[in-house]
């Protein structure tokens, strides 16, 4: 089984700040640089953060190759989602040639699919791809939530190893854990401490990326049952959280990477950029974080 356990950091695509908002590979590449120096446990290009929905299928491969040689043997994962199950198959027969440590993939959204022909659709995927995947239960983004059963019977499935949980039930959330075949990893930032506390595996997180020193600490008091350290860190992490996700994402993740040097306030259309008062209250929670961990 393709190891998952660790703080995975869903990383930004930056954008040149110009009327074409290209991909801007030097500023990816010091972003990668910068995690792999903060010994994240591996990166996850192409998702959501990634803005990979606004990305023809060229610059998703040029930023995965960037990706993949900035990251000199840092585990990365791939993002696969869409609607059209012939371009995720062809989307993924490409995948299948780059050294990938695994593929993620959601339902397809806006269609709905039922919980049947999401078995027949993972299952599918996983058929065909040489890297193990990761599922992604996110039913906000998707419309179609993957029920207990249906994720129980996926992970039958000797290529199907983990899966991102977005699904909002604390209580799916405990039974994936209890049950042991795949590897939990939380998805949403707000409860990395709850996954962990519960056995969980670790996390797929944007928020990293802004502070990934303060992740990791927390990952690693939990691993060392440091309960004490580990609450204080939770404690301290919760309003940056807040604030990174108070607009759409990665709208204020990308103004504090911008203001750390690691790349511009540019996100494509129709996302906006965060707001004037939405940039500063996550600045300053990143102040008051950097300041209470130096303190300690």
């Amino acid at each position: 089984m393709s190891a998952l356990s660790g703080i995975w950091v869903a990383i930004v695509t930056p954008f040149h700040n110009d009327a074409t908002h290209s991909a801007d590979h030097t500023a990816l590449r010091k972003l990668v640089q910068h995690l792999q120096q903060a010994e994240v446990t591996g990166l996850v290009a192409l998702g959501s953060t990634g803005e990979a929905a606004a990305l023809d299928d060229a610059e998703q491969d040029a930023v995965l190759d960037t990706v993949l040689d900035a990251a000199q043997g840092l585990p990365v994962i791939a993002g696969l989602a869409g609607n059209h199950v012939g371009h995720l198959h062809a989307r993924l027969a490409h995948l299948n040639t780059l050294p990938l440590h695994a593929v993620l993939s959601p339902a397809p959204y806006y269609v709905r699919p039922s919980q049947a022909a999401l078995v027949q659709h993972f299952s599918d995927l996983a058929d065909r791809s040489s890297a193990p995947l990761v599922l992604y239960d996110i039913p906000y983004r998707t419309g179609v939530t993957m029920e207990l059963d249906t994720i129980l019977s996926l992970a039958e499935h000797d290529n199907i190893t983990g899966i991102k949980d977005c699904g909002g039930s604390l209580d799916k959330t405990q039974q994936l854990i209890a049950d042991g075949r795949l590897q939990v990893l939380a998805g949403e930032d707000a409860q990395i401490f709850h996954n962990l506390c519960l056995g969980g595996a670790g996390a797929i997180t944007a928020a990293a990326q802004a502070c990934p020193q303060a992740f990791m600490a927390l990952f690693r008091a939990l691993q060392a049952d440091r309960l004490t350290e580990a609450r204080r860190w939770q404690h301290l992490l919760s309003p940056v959280i807040r604030a990174l996700f108070a607009e759409p994402n990665p709208a204020l993740i990308k103004a504090t990477l911008a203001d750390q040097g690691l790349g511009t306030l540019a996100v494509r259309s129709p996302l906006l950029a965060g707001s004037t008062v939405a940039q500063a209250r996550c600045l300053n929670a990143i102040r008051e974080l950097n300041a209470a961990a130096s303190s300690a």
